[in-house]
């Protein structure tokens, strides 16, 4: 009865926090909530229904004096407004109507007494991601719904009390959010599938990397990221995997196989990588192109120099250009505007005014910003030209039509059109990557993040890569063979999943590849024992970047070509099964549960001898280094280094 009478008073809190932020609840709304509390309390209950009336009468009576409360509590403060003092997220009242507001306040403090701050809190719950039958049996459908979350939470970068100045440099909380916060997505973690009951595996590619320097970024500065920060496929995508080039085809496939080495051991369990690598094109045959900057010139953006970085960045960018190509400038802050129409490459001096002006002022109208941004695009349009907007932002929005859904319409159907996006983030404690994400992947672009003057270097290190893209709407199907595979997972893409049925629904999206870009993707295999032949085949499908015709190609891959031991693969294959298993551990992944993270580091450590001149993978030692001594300090057990001794979303 206990349990019951929790629920019950948490169902009432609810109620008693929604009048005290509007008017008084409808009758409609009270009945609705009392009867979801009363068919709670029934569940499972014999004889409660016979008592349902009483309850609902008592109910009623409770709710009508705690509304009585919170009524007065408002009324007197409308009544005594002379003498009432605001500040930014509380209220300071004077002494004849404090008493009043106080007993409103202890009442609903003992309906729902508060939680201790947490480091880590959920902003949103959204709706489960429903399980597929067709894409698991029935003892795995509870492992995949549990598995499956899609809920967004945040990080509190700055204390969550409304009397501190917001961030953003306004009074309005950042995308309807009531903190001043980073914001991430859980996607969850994807299922192992037996090919008995779906043997195709579907998904968009993505050659992303900003959750990779967001991520290094928490490290550097003595944090550990959040779980929901760490997309497994950006991870691996950061790295350079010296595929080589096609020399007329638009992609080349590379397959490489090994037993697992991770972890508890698994028995007949391999790690598989797929690898693509898009046809390259050299500088000086590169499209020419018209970019429009869309820059956030927001309060938000005067922290941690963002703006400042923003800058120098553009300015790298510019110095990359030819003179054919032109340059266009939007910004917005609490109002969107342009400051610099379409200009040629010949008159660099006149861009780089337009660059170095820039102050951040106000709130984030990124709406009407992005729509300004947009129109530029269009009207400076050039048929068979790199047509593209280059959003520089930390992703926070609170004015106009916030929602990304607004947003992210203009974005698809302008990308509809020709006029591709790049979303480049900055910023930390006050960041959406949710929403740049998503802008990337529905503008036909990419997502980066970009927190130093080197990543920006080495973001357009290949700029006719950045620019000029060579395949739309990639998709990857991936068709197991039972009679040798008898289970998979695919490692990260959790976001990019595609129904099987729309592989060759050439209206249905997928990912976008740059010039001399390369995408990996990796699975881990269950086999079964002593069976030889093909283990998969792999089809991609594409569209042409000028003519939008599809094409689709496939490739085999046999047992005969998995590698005999983890010694004898490639050098690039054994740096990402790496960076996939540092990747799995830092989301706290329920397939990296028995890994050490000693025994992932020392494999890194290892591979410096091959890569001794590569930074890249310096810094991944020092990363993995500094996670390494993080964890010792927060892990309550002895053995620091062990994930499982950390909160895994188990099935």
């Amino acid at each position: 009865m206990r349990k019951h009478k929790e629920q019950f008073e948490k169902n009432i809190s609810r109620l008693v926090k929604s009048t005290g932020q509007s008017q008084i609840p409808s009758e409609q709304f009270t009945n609705n909530l009392i009867d979801d509390a009363l068919n709670e309390l029934q569940q499972d209950q014999p004889g409660r229904q016979k008592r349902s009336t009483f309850m609902k009468r008592f109910v009623k009576t409770t709710m009508s004096i705690a509304a009585c409360f919170v009524v007065a509590a408002v009324l007197l403060s409308v009544l005594m407004s002379p003498v009432r003092k605001v500040s930014r997220g509380h209220e300071s009242y004077s002494a004849k109507n404090g008493e009043l507001v106080a007993e409103a306040k202890d009442l609903a403090k003992r309906i729902n007494p508060p939680r201790p701050p947490a480091p880590y809190t959920t902003a949103k719950q959204a709706s489960p991601k429903p399980a597929s039958p067709a894409k698991i049996n029935q003892d795995q459908i509870l492992l995949y719904t549990k598995m499956q979350p899609a809920q967004e939470s945040i990080i509190v970068g700055a204390s969550s009390d409304q009397s501190l100045q917001m961030a953003h440099g306004g009074t309005t909380p950042p995308n309807g959010e009531p903190v001043d916060a980073m914001f991430f997505k859980n996607y969850g973690v994807n299922p192992f599938v037996d090919t008995e009951d779906d043997h195709l595996s579907t998904f968009a590619i993505d050659v992303d990397s900003g959750s990779y320097t967001l991520c290094r970024s928490y490290l550097q500065q003595g944090n550990l990221p959040s779980r929901d920060a760490v997309r497994v496929e950006e991870f691996v995508n950061y790295f350079d995997y010296d595929y080589p080039a096609p020399r007329q085809d638009a992609f080349a496939v590379y397959f490489e196989a090994m037993p697992w080495q991770f972890g508890a051991a698994r028995k007949n369990t391999h790690l598989m990588r797929i690898g693509l690598k898009a046809l390259e094109i050299p500088d000086e045959n590169r499209k020419p192109a018209i970019l429009t900057f869309v820059i956030d010139v927001s309060g938000s953006m005067s922290r941690e120099d963002r703006l400042g970085l923003v800058k120098q960045s553009l300015a790298l960018l510019v110095d990359k250009l030819r003179a054919d190509d032109k340059i266009g400038i939007a910004v917005y802050g609490s109002q969107g505007r342009e400051i610099l129409s379409h200009t040629g490459l010949n008159n660099k001096q006149r861009i780089m005014r337009a660059i170095r002006s820039l102050e951040s002022e106000g709130s984030t109208n990124a709406e009407e910003g992005i729509r300004i941004g947009y129109d530029m695009a269009e009207e400076a349009f050039v048929p068979g030209y790199i047509n593209r907007v280059i959003l520089c932002s930390d992703g926070v929005a609170n004015v106009g039509a916030t929602g990304p859904e607004q947003i992210l319409k203009i974005i698809k159907d302008k990308a509809d059109k020709g006029i591709t996006l790049s979303a480049l983030g900055f910023g930390m404690g006050n960041y959406n990557d949710v929403l740049m994400e998503q802008l990337g992947n529905k503008g036909n672009g990419y997502y980066a993040y970009i927190d130093t003057l080197d990543q920006a270097k080495r973001l357009f290190s290949n700029l006719t890569g950045a620019l000029q893209v060579v395949a739309r709407d990639v998709k990857v199907q991936v068709d197991f063979n039972p009679d040798i595979v008898r289970s998979y997972r695919l490692i990260g893409y959790e976001n990019r999943d595609v129904a099987d049925v729309d592989f060759r629904n050439d209206i249905v999206d997928g990912g976008e590849i740059g010039a001399g870009h390369s995408t990996t993707a990796l699975y881990e295999l269950k086999l079964w024992p002593q069976k030889e032949g093909n283990i998969a085949t792999t089809y991609v499908r594409y569209k042409d970047a000028d003519t939008f015709a599809v094409s689709e190609f496939s490739a085999r891959f046999e047992t005969s070509q998995i590698a005999a031991g983890t010694s004898a693969v490639s050098d690039s294959f054994a740096l990402a099964s790496v960076v996939t298993q540092f990747a799995e551990i830092l989301r706290q992944s329920y397939w990296a549960k028995g890994a050490n993270l000693a025994d992932t580091l020392a494999k890194a450590r290892q591979l410096t001898a091959a890569f001794e001149n590569n930074a890249d993978v310096t810094e991944l030692v020092e990363l993995m280094t500094r996670t390494n001594d993080l964890l010792a300090k927060t892990a309550d057990s002895e053995d620091a280094l062990e994930p499982a001794s950390i909160e895994y979303r188990q099935p």
